[in-house]
């Protein structure tokens, strides 16, 4: 049994927080499946680095300049982007069909630059929904205000949707709630699959730093704790709203739990263990989105504890509450690591963009 299916058969799916033309061509994503892997998640960064630093898409965009017109960028991107997502869709069409459509999937986000327009995201996730055509996609949308309406919506028209961007308990019962609410009004509950994306390591170093500056031995004692503390209160909610009685209607007309999934689980700070993330919130019915670095890091010396998210909550829970008197707002900068993620996500997409026009022009103009 390999790490990745020894943390299946703890409850916890393992999906790549990668894609890359030439990872698909090599059939790296094929030898993942192999070992376990069961899910692909992506972003306007990972899709900027793919694209931006490497030649893999040159042969394909020369092709669609043949095809558009050069000065349509967005255009061209996205039949870029697309044909990615449909590949590594059908190469995880296998762990969908025999995990009955609880695994497989692929994410696809929705422009960032839409983060604070409802009706502009529930229409872009809509038209990408329909131009992908897979039934084990989903569709990224950040927990922002604004994003909350288009997920309630999404949901009840039967898109599957993984919601990003979330770093607080607020932002969780926001999230939790409009899924409740969607799959409510959806024709046939069973045929829905969402995840909620907890963000985990951006967390610890916004507030180590706070910690360090404020540099009482109280807060130091604090450091490389909150992210794990803050995701293991937020899957005790996830148990309360969706392993009781008040899930139990919903859940008879063949609705599924939205799975909480951790995202940004790569290690920022050197002084902790590169698998910290991983080894620290194996739980049942979870999701563990690595990058590459981290998933090899696993393979080599993670290790699997089922209980691990549960395993000394009340610790947990009172390091949570020692922020605050310690002189640490963990709302305030979970609401600024939110904001400035859309901000990050944006810069990317635009810097694709950018780089996209000046591949365009090179290859018009060769």
């Amino acid at each position: 049994m390999t790490k990745l299916e020894e943390l299946h058969a703890a409850g916890q799916s393992v999906w790549l927080d990668f894609i890359s033309r030439g990872m698909l061509e090599a059939g790296e994503l094929d030898d993942l499946v192999g070992r376990g892997l069961r899910g692909l998640t992506s972003n306007p960064s990972i899709f900027q680095k793919a694209i931006g630093q490497s030649d893999d898409y040159d042969d394909d965009l020369a092709t669609l300049l043949d095809e558009s017109a050069p000065d349509d960028i967005n255009g061209i991107y996205e039949q870029l982007v697309i044909g990615d997502i449909q590949a590594a869709a059908d190469a995880l069409r296998s762990v969908y069909d025999s995990s009955g459509a609880t695994d497989g999937f692929v994410s696809l986000e929705v422009s960032p630059l839409l983060a604070s327009d409802t009706q502009a995201t529930v229409n872009e996730a809509k038209r990408l929904w329909k131009l992908v055509d897979r039934p084990n996609l989903m569709i990224k949308v950040p927990a922002t205000p604004e994003g909350i309406p288009a997920i309630e919506s999404l949901i009840a028209d039967g898109i599957n949707v993984n919601v990003t961007l979330m770093f607080s308990m607020d932002h969780y019962e926001a999230v939790a709630n409009a899924y409740l609410r969607g799959i409510s009004q959806t024709a046939d509950p069973s045929k829905v699959a969402s995840v909620a994306s907890f963000f985990v390591s951006r967390v610890d170093g916004k507030i180590d730093a706070a910690l360090e500056q404020i540099g009482t031995d109280e807060a130091l004692a604090l450091r490389g704790k909150i992210a794990v503390d803050n995701s293991k209160a937020v899957y005790q909610r996830y148990q309360e709203l969706f392993e009781g009685e008040a899930f139990a209607e919903l859940a008879n007309r063949g609705a599924r739990p939205q799975r909480v999934l951790w995202a940004s689980t790569s290690t920022k700070n050197p002084e902790y263990s590169d698998v910290l993330y991983v080894d620290e919130l194996v739980g049942p019915n979870t999701v563990n989105t690595l990058p590459p670095a981290t998933l090899e890091a696993f393979e080599d010396h993670g290790t699997v504890d089922a209980s691990a998210i549960t395993s000394d909550l009340e610790a947990s829970l009172s390091r949570l509450e020692q922020l605050g008197p310690v002189g640490v707002d963990l709302d305030a900068i979970t609401d600024e690591l939110q904001t400035e993620g859309v901000e990050s996500f944006s810069q990317a997409f635009e810097d694709l963009m950018s780089t996209l026009e000046k591949k365009v022009d090179k290859l018009s103009d060769g």
